[in-house]
């Protein structure tokens, strides 16, 4: 944890031979903000790349890091507050990697007019091996000194491991035979051909072939190696993707350049669409920067104002969701205003009768709560500070809306004030639809064909 509170030692109080240490973990993360914050962007020292091509990342601490490990402790605790440096020499006997635990020392040497403290300075690994060897000379603070820096500003890296997971927990799948509907704009067949090359899924390109063509060839795609089903407009499309489906020569479903309401249709035609016993409701997949866990934001897309039994649907099918991508009881909160039942907000009703559902078995294989605020949904110094007793509150990885306006407003706030992506698809058919947008970019798009892969592994459908 960062010291907020910070003292010095005046130069009259310094004696030779004080010593300091400070013990550093080298996290990758330390490595993406020096590159940031340095502008140095060497692949040998950036967590995930092959910076010398002998097929494993590197991960090495720029030289400049470790000297900063130095500054630090000079600056920070001995002496410490008012600290200016004068020089700095350095050996770089060794190289430490991503994962080390560095312990830095400093030792006085001398004193001397003006001032002036000549430091020893060494670096070591956790095993003792010395990675820094040197000589630090400061000009001490004449006065003691101490500050407060509990209002520093923190950063969040806009990092998505959560994603990088879901896409390694796929990579060993066989791909998904899966039917795109009238993907006949460039974007539209872009993202299927993408997850095709990472053999997530099989496209099978349902649509007006010559259309297709246009689209493959404004974008500089090959699909001379692609099943092309025709039809002649969109809704014929969507028809036809669903009827691949019945003939099992399609596993899932992805939507292409066609509006939600006709390809939604085809899927909920009655006898020969893709419905189950279950409400169809969408999830928005979410990695979320500084989140240590997956956020599932339900419904968003579908759903306008879902009545009790509909949102009971929507829960479970997330709850289900959740439980493919690894979650084994993953926690659910019921959104509203207030965290308390109201009358007068009909969404703290649904949301009380939801939980006692879950506690009644009628929803299965997580831990369901509400009403929650947005706050003490997901923050637990907010839940403990409204006094609210429970295992989702301030945990929360599944977030019910009240109504599609609510999600889709918090879906869009988190893609575009907090950096998240996203992966969209719709569950409660008889197989993965996978629905993505325009704006999506690459990770959002192979991510949305991850989730629909391990949902299907695991649903078996």
């Amino acid at each position: 944890m960062t010291r907020t509170q910070l003292h010095n030692i005046p130069f009259d109080d310094l004696q030779v031979g004080m010593e300091a240490t400070q013990t550093r973990v080298l996290h990758p993360d330390d490595l993406y903000v020096f590159a940031n914050s340095s502008g140095n962007l060497n692949p040998m020292h950036l967590p995930k790349e092959d910076g010398d091509g002998d097929g494993a990342p590197e991960a090495l601490a720029p030289p400049m890091w470790i000297a900063s490990l130095v500054s630090a402790l000079l600056g920070c605790e001995l002496p410490g507050p008012g600290t200016v440096y004068r020089s700095q020499s350095l050996r770089f006997v060794s190289q430490a990697q991503a994962g080390d635990t560095l312990t830095v020392r400093v030792k006085l040497l001398e004193k001397a007019e003006g001032r002036r403290v000549r430091f020893a300075t060494t670096v070591e690994t956790q095993d003792g091996r010395p990675v820094l060897e040197g000589e630090a000379e400061v000009i001490a603070p004449a006065r003691a000194l101490s500050f407060d820096l509990s209002d520093l500003p923190g950063l969040i890296l806009k990092d998505h491991e959560h994603f990088d997971r879901l896409l390694e927990a796929a990579a060993p799948l066989p791909p998904m035979r899966t039917a795109v509907v009238a993907p006949e704009e460039a974007d539209a067949l872009a993202g299927p051909i993408l997850a095709a090359r990472h053999t997530l899924i099989e496209p099978i390109l349902v649509g007006e072939p010559t259309r297709i063509a246009a689209a493959a060839a404004a974008a500089g795609l090959d699909i001379s190696g692609f099943e092309i089903v025709p039809a002649q407009d969109a809704k014929a499309a969507a028809a036809q993707a669903v009827a691949l489906i019945h003939e099992g020569r399609a596993q899932a479903l992805m939507k292409g350049h066609l509006h939600t309401d006709t390809f939604l249709g085809a899927i909920l035609a009655r006898d020969v669409g893709l419905r189950t016993g279950r409400r169809l409701s969408h999830v928005f997949v979410m990695d979320v920067p500084g989140l240590d866990h997956l956020l599932m934001v339900t419904d968003a897309a579908i759903n306008i104002a879902p009545d009790l039994m509909e949102k009971a649907d929507i829960v479970q099918n997330a709850i289900d969701l959740a439980h493919s991508l690894g979650l084994a009881e993953p926690r659910v909160g019921i959104l509203s205003a207030i965290e308390t039942v109201n009358p007068a907000i009909p969404s703290t009703l649904d949301a009380a009768i939801l939980s006692k559902m879950a506690d009644r078995g009628q929803i299965t294989g997580g831990l369901v709560d509400g009403p929650l605020a947005m706050d003490n949904a997901v923050n637990l110094a907010a839940a403990r500070t409204k006094g609210i007793q429970s295992l989702v509150a301030g945990r929360a990885e599944i977030l019910v809306a009240p109504n599609m306006e609510a999600g889709n407003m918090l879906a869009k706030e988190l893609t575009y004030l907090a950096h998240a992506q996203s992966a969209g698809i719709v569950l409660g058919a008889r197989c993965p639809v996978i629905l993505t947008s325009r704006a999506d970019d690459d990770k959002s798009r192979l991510a949305s064909c991850a989730v629909a892969v391990l949902h299907a592994a695991r649903s078996g459908t």
